[in-house]
């Protein structure tokens, strides 16, 4: 990848849940590791902070409708987010896959930040399938 490529913005949704198989020093190290992981690449400009999600929240139909969570199946629990900045899609989920929370179950989701508005006419992952 060349140096002079501009960096891109991505989401990470980290989902799943924690490794029963591990123990809970174990999965207190990797929280730990993780923190310090994360704040160091923030402070070099590669990541930038986002949050936990709590457990409680709504859903908002078509129709108006305001129901309660949960939202998914349980394997599917989406617990925090952040961003990264990176050249490719490939070069963020290299960085990723060192992350120390990976080796007790969680995983990331990484998706590319569209700095343009959305219209009917342009092709997304919102156009309906025909």
């Amino acid at each position: 990848m060349n140096p002079e490529t501009p960096l891109n913005d991505y989401l990470v949704i980290s989902r799943g849940h924690w490794d029963n198989a591990k123990t809970k020093e174990q999965i207190d190290t990797a929280i730990t590791d993780f923190y310090a992981w994360l704040y160091a690449h923030i402070d070099a400009g590669r990541m930038r902070a986002g949050s936990r999600l709590g457990t409680e929240g709504a859903s908002v139909s078509k129709a108006g409708v305001v129901t309660d969570g949960p939202f998914g199946e349980a394997k599917e629990v989406v617990g925090g987010y952040w961003f990264v900045s990176a050249r490719s899609l490939q070069e963020a989920a290299e960085l990723l896959s060192h992350s120390p929370t990976l080796q007790c179950g969680l995983r990331y989701e990484v998706r590319p930040l569209e700095s343009r508005a959305c219209t009917a006419s342009d092709l997304t992952n919102e156009t309906p399938p025909r």
